[in-house]
């Protein structure tokens, strides 16, 4: 991904993941292994987002965990509960043209915001590959987003 940089302050957890995923070239770091507090060990895919910064018009990248639908992926825009959306998805909501990479493979994709009947289903889906998108949901008043990347061409 030419010319992004990963995102400003983002946890260390997530800085080590992601430049692992990237010094692969994404043979190692798809899939995250995590170990939550009282729960057994998981392993979730992820993969990174670039989005171009609403303001400043940098490509920043972002690892963030999916789950396949068709020939695209759903993301959540949790920030872990946060009252306020992340900046990855007010990014994409000023520009929905955005960069995938998923393992070794980089598209191009369009992001939606889904609404409805489709986003029930879709958060059913999140919930499957993470769990604790149910525990962000119960801390914060906004509705969190739920964002299909739908891969151009």
């Amino acid at each position: 991904m030419s010319e992004a940089k990963l995102a400003p302050n983002l946890p260390g957890w997530m800085l080590d993941h992601a430049n692992r995923y990237i010094a692969s070239g994404g043979t190692d770091g798809h899939m995250y292994r995590i170990t939550l507090p009282g729960k057994p060990e998981m392993e979730v895919p992820s993969l990174l987002l670039t989005t171009t910064g609403r303001k400043s018009g940098e490509k920043f990248i972002f690892p963030l965990f999916y789950g396949d639908v068709g020939k695209g992926w759903v993301i959540v825009a949790s920030k872990g509960g946060a009252p306020e959306h992340p900046g990855w998805y007010r990014n994409l909501v000023a520009n929905p043209i955005v960069e995938v990479q998923v393992g070794t493979r980089k598209v191009q994709a369009r992001a939606r915001t889904v609404t409805g009947a489709e986003r029930a289903a879709l958060w059913t889906q999140a919930l499957e590959f993470w769990p604790p998108y149910a525990d962000y949901q119960t801390k914060t008043e906004r509705e969190i987003p739920v964002v299909m990347l739908d891969p151009i061409g």
